[in-house]
């Protein structure tokens, strides 16, 4: 597995792999390692080809209120894991690297990213897209492994790939759950064991919105009532956003049309930030 941390030298050993392998599939992540990063990856071997990680905690998705110091960082131990998972290479650059001195384009998506968590966090998504992009430019991916539960960050850069003409696959890997049915997170191990209790409602509440559209249930108006209702019972769980939108445009639906439809939910576990979501 070869280390990389400058832009020139992940754009010659991209060349060189795609030639060698017939293509490259890309999985980028903000570093900290979990088993549905290793899930991402193992998609992505399965696609083919030589794979990619990227490990960078971007700053532009970074709100100037959100604490980019105290994200978690595990650099050595997420390179022993993608060696052990037959990675490629690792492309783990500085942040002067990507955003050099002067530094002042951006690349911004102005439908899908408004919605859900762009409301509350209104640049994130610029950080997102720009850093792809680059991602795109710099590796030439001939796919992106991403996963269901960033569901808005798929959407967004399945916008970006289409509206700039990147040929590029879309592959979106199942969300992958703690056994309580937590949704894996960088998060989590931030969560003292009452929090864990409590944030085990948000996936309960996916479930029950879930079993209601299986028996008949299509009011999305219904749904999100009981939704909220079961978030409510935690004192310490805030919700941020429970909605039912659209897979594509991220736009709410009215009504449920089953396989065609997301609940989406964000919530404050106490000063945690978790999201989650379902396809309904």
């Amino acid at each position: 597995m070869e280390t990389i941390d400058s832009v020139l030298k992940m754009r010659i050993t991209a060349a060189r792999l795609r030639a060698a392998k017939g293509g490259v599939s890309l999985v980028p992540t903000m570093g900290a390692l979990h088993p549905g990063h290793e899930a991402l990856i193992a998609a992505a071997k399965a696609a083919g080809g030589a794979v990619v990680v990227s490990i960078f905690a971007n700053p532009l998705a970074f709100g100037s209120n959100e604490n980019l110091a105290g994200y978690p960082r595990s650099p050595e131990k997420d390179l022993a894991l993608c060696e052990s998972l037959g990675v490629d290479a690792v492309f783990i650059p500085q942040v002067q690297e990507i955003y050099p001195k002067g530094y002042s384009t951006y690349v911004s998506e102005e439908g899908v990213s408004k919605p859900l968590c762009g409301l509350s966090r209104p640049t994130h998504f610029r950080g997102v897209t720009t850093l792809i992009t680059k991602l795109f430019n710099i590796v030439g991916p001939a796919r992106i492994v991403l996963g269901q539960k960033d569901v808005q960050h798929v959407a967004v850069i399945r916008k970006v790939a289409v509206d700039l003409n990147y040929d590029i696959e879309i592959l979106v890997v199942p969300t992958v759950r703690e056994p309580d049915g937590l949704a894996v997170s960088v998060r989590n191990s931030d969560l003292t064991t009452k929090e864990r209790q409590e944030a085990v409602s948000i996936s309960q509440a996916l479930r029950k919105a879930k079993e209601m559209v299986d028996s008949g249930v299509r009011s999305t108006d219904r749904l999100v009532a009981e939704v909220t209702h079961i978030l409510g019972k935690h004192n310490r769980v805030r919700v941020i956003y429970a909605s039912v939108v659209d897979p594509l445009t991220m736009e709410a639906v009215r009504e449920v049309e089953p396989g065609r439809a997301l609940l989406c939910i964000a919530a404050w576990v106490d000063e945690i930030r978790l999201t989650d979501n379902v396809v309904l």
